[in-house]
């Protein structure tokens, strides 16, 4: 049951991935932002499709319920806070980066285990 939520959480986030990625390529790329900020959206891009697709392995192993929810949380924490600062310019959500890059460190070993 709980590989089939991630699933559809795998597909949801996704689109979401692939309509950020389109935001970032047509619009934000081509704004007056800063390369940084733009490097940060693109990071962040990257690592929230790489997790989505990730998140389609959930089914097959052991613990889906451990790995989906250790790969969803560090997505939003990882992601999140560089699509935050990216669009905002404001830093005070990257602390939350690091501790999601653990989560989604732990969410690959929970598939594996």
């Amino acid at each position: 049951m709980a590989g089939l939520l991630f699933q559809r959480v795998a597909g949801i986030s996704g689109a979401l991935a692939v309509s950020a990625g389109a935001y970032g390529a047509h619009g934000f790329r081509r704004s007056d932002t800063d390369e940084y900020r733009k490097e940060l959206f693109e990071t962040a891009n990257k690592y929230h499709f790489l997790h989505s697709l990730a998140l389609l392995g959930v089914p097959r192993c052991r613990k889906p319920m451990v790995a989906g929810v250790l790969l969803s949380s560090g997505m939003l924490m990882f992601c999140g806070s560089f699509y935050y600062h990216a669009l905002t310019g404001d830093p005070t959500l990257s602390k939350a980066a690091p501790w999601g890059g653990t989560l989604l460190i732990a969410g690959w070993a929970a598939l594996a285990l």
